[in-house]
């Protein structure tokens, strides 16, 4: 079994040391769901939840929360994201919502990208509580990881 990184020699939690690491091109994607029932998602669709645009809001906040990850995370890197995009839509008993995140550094940003995934599904909850207490979270992954070198 693999050493844990986040450990030291005597099993006490460090932050990693990634400064010997050369910057890297790191993507990162996450989804997730939430389920619902059939007419809180009528609600969604028809933007008549009373909090708002639930899609966009959610969106909105997993942007953020992306962001903030190191905030949330004890021992996460604090990142310079270059970009983070989320996709909140529709399905047949939900909402599903798809992160990517992007930054040039020397460790990943899958943290980010499950964080906003979280998040996001997090919002949509808090905006339909009123009127749906059966709601449930699921499936939430990453879904791909990926560095590259920096073109020379």
């Amino acid at each position: 079994m693999n050493k844990l990184s986040h450990t030291d020699d005597k099993g006490k939690a460090r932050m990693v040391d990634v400064s010997a690491k050369k910057d890297q091109l790191r993507t990162a994607r996450a989804k997730g769901r939430i389920e619902m029932n059939q007419q809180t998602l009528s609600l969604v669709r028809e933007n008549k939840i009373k909090k708002g645009d639930v899609l966009t809001i959610a969106e909105l906040a997993g942007i953020q929360a992306a962001k903030k990850t190191s905030e949330l995370i004890p021992l996460c890197h604090p990142l310079q994201l270059t970009k983070v995009e989320l996709k909140a839509s529709l399905f047949g008993h939900g909402v599903e919502v798809e992160s990517m995140v992007k930054c040039t550094g020397p460790t990943g940003v899958e943290m980010e990208a499950l964080t906003a995934v979280n998040v996001a599904l997090l919002t949509v909850y808090d905006m339909c509580k009123a009127v749906d207490k059966q709601m449930k979270i699921t499936q939430v992954e990453l879904i791909e990881k990926h560095k590259e070198d920096i073109p020379s």
